[in-house]
């Protein structure tokens, strides 16, 4: 290509979506005037003057379709199945949905003893109170009749032994008082065993309840049978009080709310499905352990409303008709991951620090600079340009430890520097990973970051989401051993990887015009131990495989991530700010990136000054910068030839006449 795009420092080029801020020296924070807004203006910066919304549903932020959601559902007592990534704020609206449920009369749960059958137990509801009046009541008449009773054994026993010894028959007097006492003992009825069970109570609950019954077993789920140890002799316990309730159970007039639902079993799923359909549901023997394999209770009220959350491969695992239920009398919702960088936005997530702040009641509150910062690592760690993250589980890990470094110092207020150095304390394990792999592949020649080399190209990967790593890959070139040529690629490549491997092939017929056919094409990735997903390497492995075939040497200074179409476009990836991160960690000086994530890229200040970026759109530019041929002039001749094969692809193609209908 004749024009190709300069070569331009990162420190020029990464600037924030939302303005253009003024370089700022390593390690320190980037000023940005408006990134409070008009909250952070108000309180002069603080978020100690910010008000908290008394109510769950106001505290939400970013995810406005699924706060309309619930109000809907919970007026109309719909399920809803919410979809997204972890700490986007599933359980947070599954929370929300109970308070915002109609005040209905709540009720309690009683399990009677059955006369005519025992194991089959009488289940009777009362008004939210009463269960405890009432259960109170009977063991206060069982308590009176086993008193009447001790009485009169009592009576009856001292009257024998005072007569054995009124006739000098001490012996047979006590021997028949302690028979008379084994015989009365344990054949007169047992009170205590008529006493019925307080199954389910919400004495104390003046709103709905909100189960959370992510990960429970069948038992804890749909209610159970306790194991009893003696299980005849008069010792026994009663059938009725070995009944406990389960999570579909407690939550009858209220909110159940299960997170990863795929991970239930079938069996369990289906009888949720039962629960579902007929709000009412039997308790019987879940397990091995239960003894309630011949007991089972009238059913049991459930009439609650299903709060199923997940990720999106939660779809999947879900039992088809479980599913078809909830989109048949509910809704389905995805939830976003990120939101506009607005300065209403702004200001909601100002609110949302403040919210964290006073939900942990133990860290300062923070001043705008902290403010700012909060606010420049939700930009980064949103991966979109424009955007503020909305996984706002981690966002408030962060914010906490950096108020607990606030806290140890004796700040009164958290401060930019608390936020920066807990960037650094709270990392995660797999940014944690990546620095020590980034160490031992420099000592170990793993990772080359200076000179050139033959068929081997530095890639850049994601680990986890949100830290990077360095991915070397290597090409061999060998003449085919069968009646055609293949692509082997090595490295625990998974689907998408293995398929973005194919687009290879395309790119080098264009490139080199050779045939692949007589030739085996050999792909390594290094130290993928756990595996490559994606096709983020493809302009990595077509370069180490172009480098292979001409014997032109890369230059191991550059890294690059991209995605390859079959005719040479470079796409956009993800993860791009932790690439470049992981790059300039590394040591190398030059990262290759696609143009339309240019504006993605919002890495840390001080890792400005270590690398530059250069946005590149197909994948001759990314030749031209990566590759280093002895003879120049004939290696830019064949980037114009293959420049020239895209194009005249289309002036092959026949018109296509479009006759109206």
């Amino acid at each position: 290509m004749e024009n190709s795009e300069p070569v331009v420092p990162v420190h020029d080029d990464v600037v924030s979506p939302v303005q253009q801020p003024e370089p700022a020296a390593p390690g320190a924070s980037a000023p940005q005037p408006e990134v409070a807004g008009q909250a952070a203006k108000s309180v002069e910066g603080a978020s100690s003057q910010i008000e908290v919304p008394a109510k769950l549903i106001d505290q939400v932020i970013g995810q406005e379709r699924a706060v309309e959601v619930i109000r809907k559902a919970a007026i109309q007592r719909r399920h809803v199945m919410m979809i997204g990534s972890p700490g986007t704020g599933k359980s947070m609206l599954a929370k929300a949905m109970a308070e915002l449920l109609p005040k209905e009369e709540l009720l309690d749960i009683l399990v009677y003893p059955n006369s005519d059958d025992s194991n089959n137990p009488i289940i009777r509801t009362v008004a939210a109170g009463r269960g405890k009046q009432i259960v109170a009541a009977h063991k206060a008449e069982a308590k009176k009749k086993i008193q009447f009773r001790n009485t009169l054994l009592l009576i009856l026993v001292i009257g024998i032994i005072g007569y054995a010894f009124i006739t000098y028959q001490w012996l047979m007097g006590i021997i028949a008082a302690a028979f008379v006492f084994m015989a009365l003992r344990y054949t007169t009825p047992r009170e205590e065993a008529m006493v019925p069970k307080l199954l389910v109570s919400n004495d104390t609950k003046k709103a709905a309840p909100f189960i959370d019954a992510t990960g429970s077993h069948a038992g804890a789920l749909l209610g159970d049978v306790r194991h009893d140890p003696f299980q005849s002799g008069g010792l026994e316990t009663p059938a009725h009080d070995r009944v406990e309730g389960g999570a579909i159970h407690r939550s009858n007039g209220g909110v159940l709310f299960i997170d990863e639902i795929n991970t239930l079993d079938p069996h369990s799923q289906q009888n949720l499905l039962t629960a579902l359909q007929e709000g009412e549901f039997p308790i019987t023997g879940q397990s091995e352990r239960s003894s309630g394999a011949m007991v089972r209770t009238e059913p049991v009220p459930c009439r609650f409303v299903m709060v199923a959350a997940g990720n999106l491969d939660a779809i999947q695992g879900m039992h088809p008709a479980l599913r078809s239920r909830i989109r048949g009398y509910g809704y389905e919702v995805y939830m976003a991951e990120s939101m506009d960088d607005t300065p209403e936005n702004r200001e909601k997530y100002v609110r949302f620090i403040a919210q964290e702040v006073k939900n942990d009641g133990k860290i300062p509150h923070f001043d705008k600079s902290a403010i700012d910062e909060v606010l420049r690592e939700a930009r980064r760690r949103s991966n979109r340009k424009g955007h503020l993250t909305l996984k706002l589980r981690d966002m408030g890990g962060l914010i906490r430890v950096a108020g607990d470094i606030a806290r140890q110092e004796g700040a009164t207020l958290t401060s930019a520097s608390h936020v920066i150095t807990a960037k650094t304390t709270a990392r995660t394990i797999e940014d944690q990973v990546s620095d020590d792999y980034i160490r031992r592949s420099r000592e170990y020649e793993l990772t080359v970051v200076e000179g050139t080399r033959v068929g081997r190209v530095n890639g850049l990967a994601v680990m986890g989401t949100d830290s990077g790593s360095v991915l070397p890959i290597m090409a061999e070139v060998t003449p085919a051993q069968g009646a055609s040529g293949s692509v082997i690629a090595t490295g625990m490549l998974k689907e998408i990887a293995q398929e973005s491997i194919k687009n290879v092939s395309a790119i080098l017929k264009k490139f080199t015009g050779k045939d692949v056919k007589n030739i085996d094409i050999h792909i390594q990735f290094i130290g993928t131990y756990g595996g490559v997903e994606g096709d983020s390497a493809s302009i990595s492995v077509a370069t180490a495989v172009i480098s292979a075939i001409e014997g032109i040497p890369v230059r191991q200074d550059v890294a690059m991530t991209g995605s390859l179409s079959v005719r040479g476009d470079v796409l956009p990836v993800g993860g791009v700010t932790f690439k470049i991160e992981a790059a300039a960690k590394a040591g190398i000086k030059t990262v290759l990136i696609p143009r339309t994530n240019i504006n993605d890229v919002l890495i840390e200040e001080k890792y400005k000054s270590l690398v530059t970026i250069i946005p590149v759109d197909t994948i001759d530019e990314v030749l031209k910068f990566a590759l280093v041929p002895e003879n120049m002039d004939g290696f830019l001749s064949k980037l114009k030839q293959m420049a020239v094969r895209s194009t005249s692809v289309f002036a092959e193609v026949p018109a296509i006449n479009k006759t109206p209908a």
